[in-house]
């Protein structure tokens, strides 16, 4: 699959591959109004990563529909939104507005948003909140329901526990971990917004034992993600639980990276003499 925020609506890359070719086209997330996102500069460079705070832009929901699905319909590849809110209001809104449209085959639900009526705490990090705003969606929504956790937690399991408890039909993890990078010579941090989102290869270990952790806690099925470069890097998300991977910041180095994974993943499992990528879930031995 695409990770989200790094594929933006699908067409930008259909140029470079054949779009029927991957798992689904997870697209940029979505709100119900348009977003400006947070001002320049936004993305920076780190060692083994990138730190980004674009603030969640986009085109909202409406033009999403009439401008970008329109595109994605003509592909067998299952489409997945992923959406915001500010409130559990907006969270059940959008997954309605979602919900009746053809096209769409099931959502993501960032919940690293801040929530206005819980004091600015975070969707993502109180498991109390999360039961909520997810109980909340899941009653909106007859499409698979994927809640994408924020690894800025002290345990992930409880989170994933709490969003299976609500009715989640899957996990995915993670998003990106919160960092910053200062400019020395003008001692100004090198993000407008002073911290933002940490991914790439440097996230993975992290990513890894996350997946691994929410394996041993939920039943529903796992989207791994967090540096993902390589079929080898998905084979060892597979085998810490995922059911699925979704590559992200590789698509900022290579255009193609999606299907050279595919690919990757494919030889070696030939190679391995496995005939399906069901016999890897989970099969990290540990004793």
């Amino acid at each position: 699959m695409t990770a989200s925020g790094t594929f933006g609506y699908g067409e930008e890359y259909s140029e470079f591959m054949d779009l029927n070719r991957l798992g689904a086209v997870v697209v940029k997330g979505l709100s119900l109004l348009p977003k400006e996102g947070n001002p320049p500069p936004r993305i920076v460079e780190t060692a083994g990563g990138m730190l980004n705070a674009i603030g969640l832009q986009n085109i909202g929901i409406e033009r999403f529909i009439q401008e970008k699905l329109p595109f994605l319909k003509q592909f067998n590849t299952p489409v997945i939104v992923n959406f915001f809110g500010d409130s559990v209001e907006e969270y059940t809104r959008a997954a309605e507005r979602l919900s009746i449209t053809e096209g769409i085959h099931g959502l993501e639900m960032n919940i690293s948003c801040p929530n206005k009526q819980a004091g600015w705490c975070i969707f993502g990090t109180d498991p109390r909140v999360t039961f909520e705003v997810v109980s909340e969606v899941r009653k909106s929504t007859d499409l698979t329901l994927i809640v994408k956790l924020s690894p800025n937690v002290t345990d992930i399991g409880v989170m994933a526990r709490a969003a299976e408890d609500a009715g989640a039909d899957a996990v995915s993890l993670i998003n990106t971990i919160t960092g910053m990078a200062i400019d020395i010579e003008t001692r100004r941090p090198r993000l407008a917004n002073v911290t933002g989102g940490l991914s790439g290869p440097a996230v993975k270990p992290v990513a890894l034992r996350m997946v691994w952790e929410v394996y041993r806690a939920v039943k529903v099925p796992i989207i791994g993600m967090g540096g993902i470069m390589s079929g080898r890097d998905s084979i060892e998300f597979i085998l810490a639980g995922a059911t699925a991977v979704a590559v992200g910041t590789a698509h900022f180095i290579d255009p193609v990276a999606s299907l050279q994974v595919i690919d990757e993943m494919e030889n070696f499992m030939r190679e391995k003499g496995v005939t399906h990528i069901k016999d890897l879930i989970g099969g990290l031995i540990t004793k």
